[in-house]
């Protein structure tokens, strides 16, 4: 199964095209793809909004999940806050963007280390209860806090960053996640677009763009990046699929309680992505892929310093 992140429709990789948005939402839902994900803070707001409008007598067809957990003011994120009474200001926010009486899926967004775990499951249960949320997850928590939450309300997913080349849940984070019987949502599963092969340099792209900043796009780190994804794009010459194909089969080979959400705003990349679920690798190219892309191979931290700070990890 392969959903489809929103937030790329609001913020991050250049300019809005709501027109294309909305009809990219309907064709995903004509494909069958209906595990649609947002949060409060993409826009802010404003992608909430998105959905809201073009899932107008269609909300019956999908599964939403939302986010809450940062404080935003002024139209800004100012930090985190997932304060009971925040927690349930932010989903009557979210219901009333989204145009919904429940949300199907809700992450706390980023760990507020100033908030006990048990609090925000316990809130969210609470939700749960009155039918204002069907699941509860977590993104980017670490295993402390997995198990913490686990143990006062179900986690039905977390949600982290996971791909060929960012491989960091593997060790404890993934056989946790079994153990518990808890799903994993990867974001970003095509590297924030590095192993479609279609990148350039950091500094090409505008400031207003995520990678501009992201330490992955900048130096030496592009260089390297760029000769370990080359494999992904042989194999997928081999194949006659695009790398984001080849990428995603990848990952989907990774285990049926997976389900990866690249994010885009257009209907043929939407086409594209989903056509991975159909990709065969075999044996010997997915440990070829596996070898190029090992952890350690890829160079350069995934967010810069102060990005990295708000993972649980």
């Amino acid at each position: 199964m392969i959903g489809l992140g929103c937030m790329g429709m609001s913020q991050s990789y250049g300019p809005a095209d709501e027109a294309e948005s909305v009809a990219t939402l309907h064709r995903a839902i004509d494909l069958g793809c209906t595990f649609l994900d947002t949060a409060e803070v993409y826009g802010p707001f404003a992608n909430e909004e998105l959905l809201g409008r073009a899932l107008a007598g269609r909300r019956d067809k999908v599964v939403i999940a939302t986010k809450f957990g940062f404080r935003i003011e002024q139209g800004k994120m100012t930090g985190t806050d997932s304060r009971p009474e925040h927690i349930r200001e932010a989903v009557e926010g979210s219901l009333r963007r989204l145009r919904t009486d429940h949300i199907d899926l809700l992450y706390q967004h980023r760990v507020d280390r100033n908030v006990p775990m048990e609090d925000v499951a316990g809130t969210v249960g609470e939700l749960v209860r009155e039918g204002k949320v069907r699941f509860f997850g977590l993104s980017e928590a670490g295993a402390a806090n997995i198990r913490r939450a686990h143990a006062v309300h179900p986690v039905s997913a977390l949600q982290s960053e996971y791909s060929l080349w960012e491989r960091n849940l593997e060790t404890e984070i993934v056989p946790l996640l079994r153990e518990l019987g808890i799903g994993l949502v990867p974001f970003a599963p095509l590297g924030r677009g590095f192993l479609t092969g279609a990148v350039k340099r950091a500094e090409e792209y505008p400031e207003t763009d995520f990678r501009h900043n992201d330490p992955r796009y900048q130096g030496e780190h592009y260089d390297a990046n760029l000769r370990a994804a080359a494999t992904v794009r042989e194999i997928a010459e081999t194949l006659g699929a695009t790398p984001a194909q080849v990428a995603l089969a990848w990952l989907l080979r990774q285990g049926d309680d997976i389900v990866p959400i690249p994010g885009t705003k257009r209907r043929s990349y939407l086409e594209e992505n989903l056509a991975a679920a159909d990709l065969a690798l075999d044996a010997a190219q997915l440990q070829t892929l596996d070898e190029a892309l090992a952890p350690g191979r890829i160079a350069g931290e995934r967010y810069n310093e102060r990005l990295m700070a708000t993972v649980d990890r």
